[in-house]
């Protein structure tokens, strides 16, 4: 099996190739077997909000909406409690399947052996 991956996504609608390139590469390693933790942290937490992943468009790449869908089906997906809050956005605004947690849970995940952590 391969090792666990953790990756935390730092930007959104304001750098759309750099966060659809930290989506894809989270669905990739999800589809290949890793256990994945996606992380959305600063504009990415909007897309742990119901209907905001599927407003993302970035030509000829894949569907934000879709990348999001294969790692919550075999993955998990964390939004940042500070970046939440700061953004006013509460856990019923969620998605099924999001969770909200801090920066010790982070800091946990990355610090397990054998974890890969990358930063968008």
């Amino acid at each position: 099996m391969p090792r666990p991956l953790v990756v935390k996504v730092t930007c959104g609608a304001d750098d759309p190739e750099r966060c659809n390139q930290a989506f894809t590469v989270a669905a990739s390693a999800a589809v290949a077997g890793a256990p994945v933790s996606l992380w959305l942290t600063g504009e990415a937490a909007w897309f742990g909000v119901q209907g905001r992943a599927e407003d993302f468009a970035l030509p000829h790449a894949t569907p934000l909406a879709d990348l999001l869908a294969t790692v919550l089906a075999a993955g998990t997906v964390t939004v940042c409690t500070q970046c939440a809050v700061r953004r006013g956005i509460d856990e019923a605004d969620l998605r099924p399947g999001v969770g909200v947690a801090g920066a010790a849970a982070f800091a946990e995940e990355v610090l397990r052996d054998d974890v890969q952590a990358l930063v968008y």
